[in-house]
């Protein structure tokens, strides 16, 4: 079995690392000797690594090739490809692997696990390849050697944890930077009939398609979900106006919040980490120009004050209405990544989700009733309390807590769809009637097609 890794083959300028994977595909189903043995991976990485391209995605092909000769023309091939089609002089840094296995390698699993939250080297990248004999070739600085190791070790436990799917379609060439031409009405057509199995199709409340990027990529639309049957339906209900390559079908950790699942420790924040932490709200929730809402964190067993952690709720998220209502005490646990730290300003979580555990009661200090029971007005400091409805007086009397209803309810709170990441977990995928994805590969259904035949023909 020979497992083929690739990452960071596109910049901002164009080119995409799913569309080579397509081109790849391709390529090895034209060989009687091969056989492609699942859907392809794509992969999202830690999201909050600076240095990344568009949506940091890393790809693993699974293969079986069955002739020496047809291994070492294919490898051999595939290097070119990634040179003639990565964007290497516009910034990209790609990174290759080849691995001929027929078992896990837990070492290779670990290193993945860690490319979900952590910043790695290529150091320790390039030193697993060297130690398992995994074939690697790097391109620019080759920082892609990471993804393109990291989706190896991935595709070896992704059946056993939660994935998705999701099916892109590809443009034509001279297509490329003009707008994409699908039909809005049929976008909505289209999720009201497939949801919940697929999911950020559209964002109801800002009116805007979530299928389709806005850069000069090959991309024409991707539709993600939990069946690849469904998937390819989905893709024949839009009006789509202008003419496609054609389509490949992905498994994917996307929807999953795989980035968020390790613990972000307090007393060690490491900038561009993921992850999530439980605490206690410190301090009372400040707003700055642009509707940008902080607060502080500090952990449920410690009472040191100084152990606290600034987090960021950005407006955009559609998050910061839910950040103003919190007060000093509530209980949450907080998903996020970390900004680094300048020597003006500290480190911050900024928040991808806040779940609500526990409130904190919030009372008002009021003037005590009167006898008759009317509200009692001050007659100055300490000359107690008078009614000017019935004339009591008393100077025992002080002011009373009354608790105020909260605003905010015990539960998740998610972001807008139109700011969820490509990890990001969408509400419908918390619901635990829905059928996760936990298919086989199913090599007889449409999930590789080609419309233009004469495209992917120039391998040589």
């Amino acid at each position: 079995m020979l497992l083929i890794g690739l990452d960071d083959t596109d910049s901002r300028e164009g080119k995409c690392t799913t569309y080579l994977a397509y081109r790849i595909v391709d390529f090895l189903l034209s060989f009687s000797d091969v056989r492609v043995l699942d859907y392809p991976l794509l992969i999202r990485l830690n999201p909050n690594i600076p240095w990344k391209t568009r949506g940091n995605g890393a790809i693993c092909i699974k293969a079986q090739v069955n002739n020496e000769s047809t291994l070492t023309h294919i490898k051999r091939s595939i290097v070119n490809m990634v040179i003639e089609e990565s964007c290497i002089n516009s910034g990209a840094n790609p990174g290759l692997v080849f691995y001929d296995v027929n078992h896990q390698n837990h070492e290779l699993i670990e290193f993945s696990k860690d490319a979900l939250c952590k910043v790695l080297s290529k150091k320790r990248a390039l030193y697993l390849a060297e130690k398992y004999g995994i074939e690697c070739y790097t391109f620019g600085n080759g920082q892609g050697i990471v993804g393109a190791l990291a989706a190896v070790g991935t595709s070896m436990y992704i059946d056993s944890s939660d994935h998705t799917y999701e099916i892109i379609a590809y443009r034509m060439p001279e297509n490329y930077g003009k707008p994409r031409l699908v039909d809005e009405q049929s976008v909505i057509a289209m999720d009201k009939s497939t949801t919940p199995y697929t999911f950020n199709n559209y964002d109801y409340k800002h009116r805007r398609m979530l299928i389709t990027p806005h850069g000069p990529d090959p991309v024409l639309c991707g539709i993600r979900g939990e069946d690849p049957y469904i998937l390819i339906k989905a893709l024949k209900m839009l009006d789509i106006k202008e003419d496609m390559q054609g389509y490949i079908i992905f498994k994917s950790n996307q929807g999953t919040n795989a980035h968020l699942e390790s613990v972000i420790d307090f007393n060690n924040l490491k900038a561009y980490t993921s992850g999530h932490l439980i605490g206690k709200v410190a301090s009372e929730p400040k707003v700055i120009e642009g509707g940008h809402t902080f607060f502080e964190l500090e952990p449920c067993t410690h009472t040191n004050a100084s152990i606290r952690v600034l987090c960021a709720v950005y407006e955009p998220t559609g998050l910061s209405a839910v950040a103003q209502m919190l007060t000093r005490g509530d209980m949450l646990e907080v998903g996020g990544g970390i900004r680094k730290g300048t020597s003006k300003n500290p480190k911050v979580v900024n928040i991808e989700y806040i779940k609500v555990l526990n409130l904190a009661k919030r009372y008002i200090y009021m003037n005590p009733l009167c006898i008759c029971g009317k509200r009692l007005k001050s007659e100055g400091k300490g000359k107690g309390y008078g009614c000017e409805y019935c004339g009591y007086r008393s100077k025992e009397l002080s002011k009373i807590a009354v608790e105020v209803p909260r605003s905010i309810m015990l539960g998740l709170y998610l972001p807008d769809p139109k700011a969820h990441r490509h990890l990001t977990k969408p509400l419908q995928r918390y619901n635990p009637s829905i059928k996760k994805s936990n298919l086989k590969f199913d090599p007889n259904i449409e999930w590789f097609y080609k419309f233009n035949l004469a495209i992917s023909k120039g391998v040589k």
